[in-house]
């Protein structure tokens, strides 16, 4: 259960003469009054009285006052916290009678409750920190968000890398016609003396037609002459015979071989003999490319993968905190800044200010029930409506100070007293805001 605070009661505090008070316990209570009048000087004294000496405010003894200030406290647990007497001591009294001193109040009473402005005047990062710290997770976060910025450099450097060899390699010459590696003059020539050697060969082949032609008329030439002598030399006639077809059956085997022999040219590559360099220009500009359309592929295939795990990270972080205690529903921190309902603290309207203030407040110590806000006159109805609405909701207790005489304001402070007051004023509940209607 959260500690609120029931009754106030105090005595030559800065502007106030003599003010008591006793509050409901949800909603907002609105001290009212003209300035100058000791509004502030009773949060000051609330503050003093539970917060201790660092809040206890610098002239703290009314001017025109001999009586030492006397400030007397009754809180929902029962606690009475009193400070009276030249030096202010201060008594903490429980249900039971037990004394206790300011570390018993330090257990339920939240420093930042007394001072709320303190942390709304915070920059966002001091605001997005404390909540990270509260929740448990500021260490991990940051962690992550470290892990993140070096990632997310490491992937910037790439993609300018990948850029760069892309639009090297788009400027650079390729040539279709050029071969795939560059060419030996060694092996050129080897390839060339195979032709040669090749062509030779066929040459001896053809040869040997000439051969076998010549073979054929010298038959026949024998074979006129013996038939001349057929009578005589019969026997070579037929020898003569027995030639002529053998030579005959060879003639037709050569030149049957002789139409599938083909010469192959060496003049492409003579010519490429003669032309290497130019050639191997054109191949080794080409490889460059290839290589330079490589190492742009390589970079880009590195930058995909370092966005990969720049999101994951961002979806490690955004899960930290989707799974995170947090004081208030629609709360973050997205890049270091507190957001709330994915608005940052500048693009907050004022009750949504003092609502993720409170809630904040509320989340370091559960056991603080209440806040304290002064100059609450820079929010128009509307808001006081909202933020009233708010805190009934949430059974919170906020005591706050507003230059106004309006019937907003639960309490009027004039001249350090309660104005229309001799009793203790006991505040009615708090109304159930409307627009326009007080």
């Amino acid at each position: 259960m959260s500690i609120k605070i029931n009754r106030l009661e105090i005595e030559n505090v800065k502007r106030v003469k003599a003010v008591k008070i006793e509050f409901t316990q949800n909603g907002l209570t609105v001290i009212g009054g003209k300035n100058k009048q000791g509004k502030t000087s009773v949060l000051d004294a609330i503050a003093w009285a539970l917060g201790g000496e660092k809040h206890r405010p610098s002239d703290a003894q009314r001017d025109g006052s001999v009586i030492p200030p006397n400030l007397n406290i009754v809180l929902s647990n029962g606690f009475v916290v009193e400070r009276r007497g030249k030096n202010s001591d201060l008594k903490v009294i429980d249900p039971n009678g037990k004394k206790g001193g300011q570390q018993l109040l330090n257990e339920f009473v939240e420093q930042l409750a007394l001072d709320l402005p303190k942390f709304m005047q915070s920059s966002s990062k001091e605001k997005a920190n404390t909540l990270l710290q509260i929740i448990g997770v500021g260490d991990k976060l940051f962690e992550l968000e470290k892990q993140e910025q070096e990632v997310y450099s490491r992937r910037k450097a790439i993609g300018q890398i990948a850029d760069q060899k892309q639009k090297f390699a788009k400027e650079m010459t390729y040539h279709p016609d050029a071969p795939k590696e560059l060419i030996s003059a060694g092996d050129l020539i080897k390839q060339q003396q195979n032709i040669l050697a090749k062509n030779g060969e066929n040459q001896r082949k053809r040869s040997q037609v000439f051969f076998y032609q010549d073979s054929l008329q010298l038959a026949k030439q024998q074979a006129v002459d013996m038939e001349n002598k057929l009578k005589e030399i019969q026997e070579k006639l037929i020898q003569a015979q027995e030639k002529l077809v053998q030579a005959q059956e060879d003639l037709e085997i050569a030149q049957k071989s002789t139409l599938d022999l083909h010469d192959e040219s060496t003049e492409e590559l003579e010519n490429n003999i003669n032309n290497i360099e130019t050639i191997n220009i054109k191949v080794r500009a080409n490889l460059d490319k290839d290589k330079a359309e490589q190492d742009a592929l390589e970079y880009s295939n590195q930058y995909n993968a370092l966005t990969a795990q720049v999101e994951s990270v961002r979806k490690e972080k955004t899960d930290l905190l989707t799974n995170a205690d947090l004081p208030l529903h629609g709360l973050s921190v997205v890049d270091g800044e507190l957001t709330y309902n994915g608005k940052r603290w500048d693009g907050m309207s004022g009750s949504e200010q003092l609502q993720v203030s409170v809630a904040i407040v509320r989340k370091l110590n559960p056991n603080c029930g209440f806040v304290l806000m002064d100059k609450l006159e820079q929010m128009d109805m509307d808001t006081l409506n909202e933020f009233g609405q708010w805190l009934e909701a949430e059974g919170l207790q906020a005591i706050a100070t507003r230059v106004s005489t309006g019937e907003e304001c639960s309490i009027i402070i004039e001249d350090g007293y309660v104005k229309g007051a001799d009793e203790p004023v006991q505040v009615q509940e708090a109304p159930k805001w409307k627009a326009g209607e007080f």
